[in-house]
């Protein structure tokens, strides 16, 4: 049962987390993003103006949230201080339901990362396999879909190249909204299926790989620069087994970075403006990552191996028979329903991800 201690310790983690996230230069901060919203050139520059209505809208939601829950715990003890004995199975009730909803605020404070409240570019690839593996990549990438919408965001297919058979052998989607990349960036890794097999005739387990990689979208005018003569640039016509999704024109876009051979497609938008426009976004996030994994190997020379998430190293597992079971192996956070977590309940993953120094 509640006891008052409770109470009082919710009331000063609130407070600290509260002072950890600066919420009060936040608010300075608003006024600031609100003034200029009310400036009369505000959308000369639409791309800038959507940022900044993006980011009012991101400190409200955080300001709000604040606000509502120190407000609650601090009611709660005051409700607790009047109750009979009766009634605390009802405050216990209460203080769950608003400590769980702080837990989900405090990982805030995790996500302070230069590029956390970006939108996110996802890319799936389906590993060896085959069939088995195109199906599996295209589970993936609906179960990501579904997360995007139970988060309020928007998911965007940037470029798909789908399989032979069924499913996808790759995908690239735009996933936009409030600390997208900051939520997802830890998913980035190698995700593995154990199942019966649905495309074979004596229903035999089969194991299938996919790999997950997670970038930011960084803006043109941000860090990373790219040389127009460093660019090879061509027009494509999309691949894939035919159907309504795909361009049959050639306004799909191939951009080849030459220092470093990266290469990026896009076939989704409607005009090759559009798509190079896309794909260059594609480009810079590859270049971040780049740059990243330069870093990281730089820092593992000092510090000594560290198994970074990436291609090849498995980072969850997702048991369909013989038994049940969804286990993230970072976090050792399990689930006992993977029905549930691959029509995108991730949260719990998720959440336990970010909590990771």
């Amino acid at each position: 049962m509640i006891s008052k201690v409770d109470i009082e310790r919710l009331i000063s983690e609130v407070a600290e987390t509260v002072d950890d996230l600066k919420i009060e230069e936040k608010k300075g901060k608003l006024g600031e993003l609100e003034t200029k919203a009310m400036a009369p050139d505000f959308w000369s520059t639409p791309e800038t103006a959507k940022k900044v209505l993006s980011e009012i809208d991101s400190i409200k939601s955080e300001l709000t949230t604040a606000d509502e829950i120190q407000k609650s715990a601090s009611s709660l003890l005051e409700l607790f201080n009047i109750s009979s004995d009766a009634e605390l199975e009802a405050i216990s009730l209460e203080f769950n339901e608003i400590e769980e909803k702080f837990r989900r605020f405090q990982t805030f404070k995790f996500l302070s990362g230069k590029y956390d409240n970006s939108d996110a570019i996802l890319s799936i690839h389906s590993g060896q396999g085959g069939t088995e593996a195109n199906d599996w990549a295209d589970m993936l990438m609906r179960m990501y879909q579904r997360y995007a919408e139970r988060s309020g965001w928007s998911c965007q297919i940037e470029h798909v190249v789908r399989g032979t058979e069924t499913g996808i052998s790759t995908v690239t989607m735009l996933i936009s909204g409030q600390f997208a990349f900051g939520k997802l960036k830890r998913e980035t890794g190698t995700h593995r299926l154990v199942r019966l097999s649905p495309f074979n005739s004596q229903n035999l387990r089969q194991t299938s790989f996919a790999g997950v990689e997670v970038t930011p979208v960084i803006e043109d005018n941000d860090e990373i620069k790219i040389n127009e003569n460093d660019l090879e640039i061509k027009a494509v016509k999309s691949g894939g087994p035919g159907g309504q999704h795909v361009n049959k024109t050639s306004s799909a876009i191939q951009l080849r970075h030459i220092p470093t051979g990266i290469t990026v497609h896009n076939s989704e938008q409607r005009s090759q403006a559009q798509n190079r426009e896309a794909a260059m976004r594609i480009l810079r996030a590859k270049l971040w990552q780049l740059e990243e994994e330069k870093k990281e190997k730089e820092l593992r020379q000092i510090k000594g191996d560290h198994k970074i998430a990436g291609w090849g190293n498995q980072i969850r597992n997702y048991v369909l028979h013989p038994y049940k079971l969804v286990k993230d192996l970072r976090t050792g956070v399990e689930r006992n329903d993977p029905e549930n977590v691959l029509d995108g309940d991730l949260d719990q993953f998720v959440e336990a991800e970010i909590r990771i120094m």
